[in-house]
């Protein structure tokens, strides 16, 4: 059985989810829904603009909801000012309880038991994805539609990252392009540790050793606790490690540099993801180009912003994961699939933080342009959605999956979700019995 909610409550009336033929108020006058008014998120009635007719009079206010019409003194709505222009109480259960002058109407025998074991079944999926046995997803248009709403609040989402380190470096764009950088290098287990590599850093400081790429790389590696004095991964007399070690020392001095508490990770980690690895690529990337930021805002395709990104480090990581510990040979440059990480989680969400507050749309186009562009990620989030015969065919897609993943289904806001109402709404005017 089906426990009624102010949310859902106010989701059968916002789409007028229930019979409507020959309603009648409580106290017995027909009633005739002209409009059910505006969803009010803030405080206040729930519905705002409606407009009803109450046997030969057309009343024009709000709507307030209750489960039950004790509700209403419950809230101590008779003592808010807020709610005297309401126009009709609205409830699910009508259990006696008086409203003087305030018209009311009960929904609870109008609503489709249909619609109610639907959301139950929803409410109490324990899968991944709660609609996954009845998957409906809606028409071709209303899909599209919903795919691009979600796009745009991953963006904004990301972008909201990006707006809290522009608050905090004085809206420095370069700068909160090398924190955002950092992270996207720092992977899922270091994105914070490089975060305060990065902020340990400033660009400006940085530019200054833009001609001494190693210098760079024993900056990232230093203030990473990566080169320090007898670390049992470096116990080696590698000249190169030395070489790095000896810059560190010289720069931490003369800048004094502050030590970065945060513990770098390898445990579990691909050896071509290892930090000291992606570090040298970040520092090789650096080195190699100034105004990273102020490059990609004039650059107008992928191609272009591969071209920039392209960067290896030193020849000594082809043959080294770590300082002073030999592997294998292999090329370490920005591999593809590094190169889509950062467009996707870095460049788009700041170029669309950047169209935002500069209001130019030349930019938030772009950043949808290029998400649409790019291959799709492919995580177990994308791979659940595709089995249940969804298509993720680029970034665009993978983002707007993931964004309702994680922030409708993770929470069950499946009556927010266009896929959610889809299932819903058949047959949802339908008298329960």
């Amino acid at each position: 059985m089906v426990i009624m909610t102010e949310r859902l409550l106010q989701y059968i009336w916002q789409f007028q989810h229930f019979n409507n033929r020959g309603l009648i108020t409580q106290s017995g006058d027909p009633l005739i829904i002209l409009h059910p008014g505006k969803l009010n998120r803030e405080q206040g009635p729930d519905f705002s603009g409606a407009r009803v007719r109450i046997g030969s009079t057309t009343w024009a206010g709000a709507i307030e909801l209750h489960t039950c019409t004790s509700g209403w003194h419950r809230h101590k709505h008779s003592d808010d000012p807020n709610y005297r222009n309401v126009i009709l109480h609205v409830v699910w259960e009508d259990d006696g309880a008086t409203v003087d002058g305030l018209p009311l109407l009960e929904l609870r025998p109008r609503v489709s038991k249909l619609l109610l074991g639907r959301y139950e079944e929803l409410m109490n999926s324990a899968g991944q994805i709660p609609c996954g046995q009845q998957i409906q997803l809606p028409g071709a248009l209303r899909w599209k539609c919903w795919k691009d709403r979600l796009a745009a609040e991953r963006l904004t989402r990301r972008a909201g990252v990006a707006a809290s380190f522009l608050v905090e470096n004085n809206y420095h764009w370069e700068e909160t392009f090398w924190w955002m950088l950092a992270r996207s290098f720092g992977m899922d287990a270091n994105t914070e540790a490089f975060e305060s590599v990065a902020r340990s850093l400033p660009v400006s400081l940085l530019a200054r050793h833009r001609d001494q790429p190693r210098q760079v790389e024993a900056l990232l590696l230093g203030q990473g606790g990566l080169l320090t004095e007898g670390l049992s991964l470096f116990n080696s007399q590698d000249e190169y490690l030395h070489v790095l070690r000896r810059e560190f020392r010289f720069l931490k001095t003369k800048y004094r540099l502050k030590p970065v508490h945060a513990r770098i990770k390898f445990f579990r980690m691909r050896p071509g993801n290892f930090p000291t690895i992606r570090l040298a690529q970040l520092a090789a990337l650096i080195a190699r180009s100034a105004g990273l930021f102020s490059q990609v805002l004039v650059m107008q395709t992928v191609r272009e912003i591969r071209a920039l990104l392209e960067a290896s480090p030193d020849n000594y990581w082809e043959q080294h994961y770590h300082p002073g510990v030999a592997a294998r040979f292999r090329k370490k440059g920005i591999g593809t699939g590094m190169v889509n990480n950062i467009l996707i989680n870095t460049i788009c969400p700041l170029l669309f933080a950047y169209g935002k507050y500069h209001e130019k749309t030349s930019c938030i186009e772009k950043a949808l342009t290029w998400l649409q562009e790019l291959p799709p990620e492919t995580n177990h989030i994308t791979r659940c959605f595709e089995q249940l015969g969804i298509e993720n065919k680029c970034a665009f897609d993978s983002q707007a999956l993931i964004e309702l993943k994680k922030e409708y289904c993770d929470h069950k806001r499946c009556l927010e979700c266009a896929v959610g109402a889809s299932i819903l709404k058949a047959d949802d005017k339908r008298i329960a019995d």
